[in-house]
C-alpha cells in the first residue's frame, strides 16, 4: 500500500464528496480517481477494499468536523452555564453548514450500515466512541445537565442537522438559534 499521506487525504476527500454527491452506490474507485483527479488505478494502491476505504473515510470525516482547538479553547474561557452549550451547539451548526459533505457522507455511511455487516460494525464503534467523547467533554468541562440530558441533547442536535441538511426549508418558519436555545434550555435543567 502507498504511503503518501497527502495523497491518502486528497483520495479521502473525494471520497466524502462523492459520498455526499453520489451515495454510496457511486462511491467506485474508479469514481474515487476520477474525483481525485489521479491517474486510474491509484485508489486501489491505496485501499485494500471498500470496508477499508469507510472506515478511513469515517476517521477523515471526523477530522474534519473538530473543532479548531484554538477556537473551541477560547469559546471554553467562559464560565460554564446553559449559555455556553447554545454556543457550542451554535458552533456546530456552522461547521455543519460549513462542511456539508462531511454530514451528508456520514449519513449515507449509516444507510450502508443497514446492509453491510461489517461496516455496522464499524460505523457503530465509530459513533459510539463520538457519543462517549461529546458526553466526557461536557461532564468534564463542568457543563450543566447530566449524562441522559446530553444523550438527550445529542439526538436532538441529530435531528435538527439531518433536516437542516435534507429538508432545511422545514426549518424555515423557525429561528435554529431559538431552537437550539430552547433545546439546551429545557434539556439541561
Amino acid at each position: 500500500m502507498r504511503q503518501n499521506p497527502a495523497r491518502r487525504t486528497a483520495l479521502l476527500d473525494a471520497a466524502i464528496e462523492v459520498l455526499a454527491r453520489e451515495g454510496s452506490r457511486g462511491l467506485t474507485l474508479r469514481a474515487l480517481d476520477a474525483e481525485a483527479e489521479v491517474p486510474k488505478g491509484t485508489a486501489s494502491n491505496y485501499f485494500a477494499n471498500r470496508a477499508e476505504l469507510l472506515a478511513q473515510a469515517m476517521r477523515r470525516i471526523q477530522e474534519r468536523l473538530m473543532p479548531a482547538q484554538d477556537a473551541l479553547a477560547d469559546t471554553m474561557r467562559e464560565k460554564p452555564s446553559t449559555e455556553l452549550v447554545v454556543t457550542l451547539l451554535g458552533q456546530l451548526v456552522e461547521r455543519m453548514r460549513a462542511d456539508r459533505s462531511s454530514h451528508l457522507a456520514l449519513l449515507e455511511m449509516r444507510l450502508e450500515a443497514t446492509r453491510r455487516p461489517e461496516l455496522h460494525a464499524e460505523l457503530s464503534r465509530f459513533m459510539a466512541d463520538q457519543l462517549e467523547g461529546n458526553i466526557g467533554f461536557h461532564l468534564d468541562a463542568g457543563l450543566p445537565g447530566d449524562r441522559t440530558g446530553v444523550v438527550l441533547l445529542y439526538l436532538a442536535m441529530l435531528g435538527l442537522i439531518v433536516d437542516d441538511l435534507t429538508v432545511p426549508e422545514l426549518l424555515t418558519p423557525f429561528s435554529v438559534d431559538t431552537l437550539i436555545e430552547e433545546l439546551a434550555r429545557r434539556l439541561l435543567r
